[in-house]
């Protein structure tokens, strides 16, 4: 959106300009004054570095190098290009070399960039505990995250969509437009905007973030439950029945294995609490309405109660049994719900499959 100049009687846009037309370098200029003036990126910003290079065998360097109000490290990247270039990628790496710096580490870092000739400890140290307003150094507290600001005159959709992405998965990075405008008198005004996260939104997006890492964290540990689950199941159930041999432990909620017809599947199902076994039949509505007429016998002949399950629009097809106990339950009860799982499948195999081999 342009900018305009107001006089007392019309709005006078202002040219939008760039870097490299008004003769704006990046390191010279734009790092210069951002140094002395990191406020205009966050007011919670204090510089700790520039150009910092202290990796083991790299020569790599970040533009600035910040802690903020909460001890955390943050990693300033400038670029004056139009797109941003790859400058998240480059700042990805910095953060995480950078993530390991100690308090230490920190305090004599700021002693070399305050004054490199002669660098002072102590004055260091008391500068950076005056801004954290620490009466003592808390290694414990210091550097809990390492946050990324993304300073450039625009961005393209493939840093943003990158940018997005992390955030999502809760790497705080942020994009800050730097777009130069020129006046008619010539002078030069910098208009600061930051794009991601919006300001007014940001709070918002943080509550977002929270609960998708909450459901990620949930997720995460339900599909390991499930395989851990399946992983003590399956070697019991082929100490007793071939069915399933050879199947392996998966993040999802079933297994299944053929039960010698297109179609027709033995499955093992398993809930949080609850789990089931069942025969499955695909798109076959007469063969299940066949196995029906037989219900009383089938059912007498498994010993156990069972369901039958006809859904209005659903193809498929179910005949189970329910069995107490899920892979939430209990680890000590696992034993227990594995091996009424596999009797209620070798009980429901040996019903099912001489009569699967009558129907037409």
């Amino acid at each position: 959106m342009p900018i305009y100049a107001l006089t007392e009687n019309e709005l006078v846009p202002v040219s939008a300009t760039s870097f490299s037309a008004e003769n704006i370098h990046e390191r010279r200029h734009i790092q210069q004054l951002l140094k002395a003036n990191i406020s205009v990126l966050d007011p919670g910003l204090m510089v700790i570095a520039e150009e910092f290079g202290d990796w083991i065998d790299s020569s790599r360097r970040i533009d600035l190098l910040c802690i903020d109000t909460d001890a955390n490290l943050v990693v300033v990247e400038l670029k004056r290009t139009e797109d941003g270039g790859h400058m998240e990628l480059q700042a990805l790496r910095y953060a995480a070399m950078i993530s390991a710096m100690t308090f230490e580490q920190l305090v004599e870092t700021y002693a070399r960039y305050l004054n490199p000739g002669q660098p002072d400890h102590d004055d260091a140290l008391t500068g950076i505990l005056q801004f954290l307003g620490w009466d003592s150094p808390n290694e414990e507290q210091f550097g809990q995250d390492t946050r990324i600001i993304l300073a450039s005159a625009n961005f393209s959709r493939e840093l943003t969509t990158t940018v997005l992405w992390l955030r999502d998965r809760n790497i705080d990075v942020r994009c800050v437009r730097l777009q130069p405008y020129r006046l008619a008198d010539g002078r030069v005004l910098l208009d600061v905007q930051q794009l991601i996260p919006l300001p007014e939104t940001a709070s918002f997006q943080t509550r977002i973030g929270v609960k998708r890492q909450a459901e990620r964290r949930e997720r995460t540990e339900r599909y390991d439950q499930r395989i851990e689950f399946w992983s003590a199941l399956l070697p019991y159930a082929a100490t007793r029945t071939p069915l399933h041999a050879g199947r392996n432990p998966t993040r999802e909620n079933w297994i299944a294995a053929s039960a010698g017809r297109q179609g027709f599947s033995y499955i093992y199902n398993i809930r949080q609490q609850d789990s089931q076994v069942h025969l499955w039949i695909a798109d076959d509505i007469p063969a299940f309405q066949a196995l029906h007429e037989q219900r009383p016998e089938i059912e007498q002949e498994v010993g156990l109660p069972m369901i039958w399950r006809q859904i209005e629009g659903q193809m498929g097809t179910l005949i189970g049994i329910q069995v107490a106990g899920g892979y939430r339950s209990n680890r000590e009860e696992w034993p227990e719900i594995h091996s009424n799982m596999v009797d209620a499948m070798i009980r429901l195999e040996a019903a099912m499959g001489p009569r699967l081999a009558r129907l037409r």
